[in-house]
């Protein structure tokens, strides 16, 4: 489930509960359906369900449940808030995230609202983390009384309700009004140094005066290694900004913390963030031919692949044994052409520029499956959400070629808002004026030698309100084979409209249904089903003709989201097999945000590290969520090492197994086509810490060469265990050989 992710606050800056704050992560009650006597503070809620609004409402005991429900919880709200606050006019109520429309109801009247497109909170699905303020003035407020706060909401797919860690009561402080704005690049310089301007910025027509202090801790000592303090002055369009360099860093991430103390209210604001740091090492200047070793067509379909290879440019290509109907492009290194006959071809691809020659083994499958590895690409939803346009998708397409294709990345894919508000006179689909030339656009990707995907849905109305497929499958995937479409990702959305509360056979229906219509077109289309693991589909998705679904609800740039959805994947990682893969969502490293503002994301380097690597150890379709026109250095970094997609891209096809679960570390094992192991050890605790395995272990048992994949090269071990110190929410990344 996609969703509009959205920000609704009448303060900016930082809404963490603080000292005064009243929690309200407990006490909660829920019910689902839809009554305007909950509102009420009479209303007797005392045989709703109490609930933990850590989890999300399915998580709570209702399994894809869409629509109305109701969070009621009884507070006192103490007048001494007021008394100890610097600023005394206004209460700050934090909710979480709703998923995905609300309507908030103090002691029975409406304080807030937020979501639908006509002010009924039925339409449209806007997501995200919620704050809500009102004057301490407010009728309302009941103070040093209990007060009953509602919660009315509506979800339009997917999970649903509220949860998340910031649920609380406040008055509206001096600080709400100010942020750190740390969202500039790393600069990188000699010997492993970082430089960044950071900026104090407030939407307060206050004058802040105080101090900045600056400070970098190395967290595997908590040895403070540099700290600073300024004098720092900043209003309304005038912000405060520090520069700062740090000097010689090894190659792991440091924690920065930047703390302002107003000098007037006496209050603070800390921010901390965590430095990157580069491990995949820069590619040969000598031709190299990346990728993986065998790609699959259907007989009589279009045929598209770049040879994907890194080395100093021109470079030039050569193929032996391509099958009859297929040539390669000699300057480009693009592969076009039909086959006819079925069969398995073993092809030679030959790269050379001034430096030297390099050929790989490659197999070209022509049979009845495709995506016989996990599609390696880019979706626009996490970082442009309904905002995506031509524009955005052909800068996209443009940085791909350019930077991420001579690796193996080659679907360019549009995500939610691209669809007209009407059909064609005659029922067909047709983009909107954001896309005035869809066929131009998809001919420009493929001119790049890239394959160009699209998104729908099996009901009348995608999550985002737009055009669904709903009884028009037949004509849409014509529609996507006269564009050229490469891949179609077919999310559920408004189908609970068809079909309330589906049985497992209701749950295939409609993905049957679009696989048949697909089957009718002339065309290679990645099929992508996404219901969020709804009947476990893992164990039918490739009954259906899925080459990929989804095994969960929507990913977060967070901990909690990343940790929570990665590591529990144990349950689904036996079904993956080449051209059927279990897909737990999108990559949400470097800038995302859902469009049309983005952020860096909120994942630690150490997280992000964890990320590409646990999914690639998973056999999961790598789809990047950020901004492609803004690829920083470690983002491009972390997206190019090739021997971490080899991992993804094994030909074998299986997905990781979770060889040991403990409630601080995890290290999951997965078995490669030539023999070789792939193994994480994932720290799952905030300090640094030593995970060993033995050696005499089934998993590591008669293998004797470890290799470091992320920095490429090979450890040296002793002793009769393998053991390595890991940062926290960090990985070692290693693939053992015989």
């Amino acid at each position: 489930m996609k969703k509009l992710l959205v920000l609704i606050s009448l303060v900016a800056g930082f809404l963490k509960a603080g000292a005064q704050d009243i929690p309200l992560n407990k006490g909660w009650k829920l019910a689902v359906g839809d009554s305007a006597q909950w509102a009420s503070p009479a209303f007797n809620d005392q045989h709703w369900q109490s609930v933990d609004v850590f989890k999300n409402w399915e998580q709570e005991g209702h399994p894809n449940y869409d629509g109305f429900g109701w969070y009621r919880i009884h507070v006192v709200i103490p007048s001494s808030l007021k008394e100890k606050a610097f600023l005394k006019d206004s209460v700050r109520i934090n909710l979480g995230s709703v998923d995905d429309n609300d309507e908030v109801y103090l002691n029975g009247k409406l304080i807030g609202k937020f979501g639908g497109k006509t002010g009924d909170i039925k339409t449209g699905g806007f997501y995200g983390p919620r704050t809500y303020t009102i004057a301490a003035n407010n009728p309302a407020i009941l103070w040093d009384k209990e007060n009953v706060l509602a919660v009315r909401i509506f979800d339009t797919g997917g999970d649903g309700g509220i949860y998340g860690t910031n649920f609380s009561i406040a008055i509206a402080d001096v600080m709400d009004q100010v942020s750190v704005d740390n969202e500039a690049d790393f600069n990188y310089g000699d010997r492993n140094s970082l430089s960044k301007s950071i900026k104090l910025v407030t939407t307060n027509h206050y004058n802040y005066k105080g101090k900045l202090a600056f400070k970098v801790t190395d967290p595997e000592t908590n040895t403070v290694l540099y700290e600073k303090t300024n004098d720092a002055t900043f209003t309304t369009g005038k912000p405060f900004t520090y520069t700062f360099e740090i000097a010689r860093l090894e190659k792991k991430s440091y924690n920065i913390t930047y703390t302002f103390t107003d000098e007037k209210s006496g209050k603070t604001l800390v921010k901390t963030e965590t430095s990157p740091y580069i491990l995949t090492p820069y590619p040969s200047a000598k031709p190299k031919i990346n990728g993986a070793d065998v790609f699959g067509a259907r007989p009589g379909n279009p045929f598209l692949y770049l040879i994907p290879a890194t080395g100093q440019k021109p470079l030039t290509y050569k193929a032996q044994g391509l099958p009859e109907g297929l040539k390669l492009d000699a300057a480009t290194g693009i592969v076009t052409g039909v086959v006819t006959q079925k069969g398995n071809y073993p092809v030679t691809f030959t790269v050379s520029n001034r430096l030297g020659s390099k050929t790989k083994a490659f197999t070209i499958i022509i049979g009845d499956k495709i995506g016989l590895t996990p599609a390696l690409g880019w979706n626009s939803w996490n970082a442009w959400g309904l905002s995506v346009d031509d524009k955005k998708v052909r800068v996209s397409a443009k940085a791909m070629a350019d930077r991420l294709s001579a690796h193996g990345w080659a679907y360019v894919n549009i995500d939610d808002g691209w669809e007209a508000e009407k059909r064609l006179p005659d029922g067909k689909i047709a983009a909107n004026s954001k896309f005035p030339d869809m066929k131009g656009l998809t001919d420009y990707v493929h001119g790049l030698g890239l394959r160009m995907g699209i998104y729908s849905s099996p009901g009348p109305r995608t999550c985002g309100g737009f055009l669904g497929s709903w009884q028009h499958e037949d004509q849409d995937a014509q529609t996507y084979g006269d564009w050229g479409i490469d891949y179609l990702k077919y999310d559920w959305c408004s189908y609970s409209e068809i079909i309330p509360h589906p049985d497992l056979a209701g749950l295939k229906k409609p993905y049957e249904v679009m696989r048949g219509s697909l089957d009718k077109i002339n065309r290679d289309i990645m099929y992508s089903l996404c219901q969020y693991g709804w009947g476990n589909v893992w164990e039918w998705g490739a009954s259906v003709g899925g080459n990929s679904w989804r095994t969960t609800g929507d990913i977060q740039d967070n901990w909690r989201s990343l940790s929570s959805i990665g590591f529990n994947q144990d349950k689904a990682a036996p079904f993956s097999q080449p051209g059927n893969f279990n897909d737990p969502d999108m990559l949400v490293v470097g800038k995302v945000g859902w469009g049309p503002s983005l952020h860096n994301t909120h994942l630690t380097y150490d997280e992000q590290y964890t990320h590409i690597s646990l999914w690639s150890l998973l056999s999961s379709p790598l789809l990047i969520g950020c901004d492609m026109g803004q690829l920083d250095k470690f983002t491009l970094n972390l997206l190019t090492n090739d021997e971490v997609l080899a991992i993804d891209q094994d030909a074998l096809g299986k997905g990781a197994s979770q060889y040991v679960k403990k409630d601080d570390y995890q290290i999951w094992v997965k078995d490669l086509k030539d023999g070789s192991k792939a193994i994480g050890l994932f720290n799952l605790s905030d300090k640094y810490q030593t995970i060993s395995l033995d050696k005499n272990d089934p998993a590591l048992k008669d293998y004797t060469k470890f290799r470091d994949v992320w920095q490429q090269k090979y450890i040296v071990t002793t002793g009769k265990t393998f053991s390595a110190k890991v940062a926290p929410h960090g990985v070692l990344l290693v693939k053992v050989e015989k």
